[in-house]
């Protein structure tokens, strides 16, 4: 069901648009390559050979990848100006 001026179905192409740009993006990022390692290259435990014959080049094993991957969150910070109520007293 669309809306406005938009035709009919056009959300269904929205959403299939937008997939399709996530996996030609994933499908460009840069892959390993090389041969698979034993050890991960950061913490040195063993990389099962189910994910080494998974994704050829692996160099590192799953928790040390998912740590990499996951983005830093930034902590607040301290609001030393005080609230506007504060000021105008």
């Amino acid at each position: 069901m669309a809306g406005g001026w938009a035709k009919d179905g056009a959300v269904s192409e929205q959403i299939e648009a937008s997939i399709n740009d996530e996996l030609a993006r994933l499908k460009a990022r840069k892959q390993p390559v090389g041969e698979s390692r034993h050890h991960c290259a950061d913490c040195e435990e063993d990389i099962p050979e189910a994910r080494r014959q998974a994704i050829p080049g692996v160099k590192l094993c799953i928790d040390c990848m998912s740590e990499r991957d996951t983005p830093r969150q930034n902590r607040g910070g301290l609001n030393r100006r005080g609230s506007k109520d504060s000021q105008l007293k």
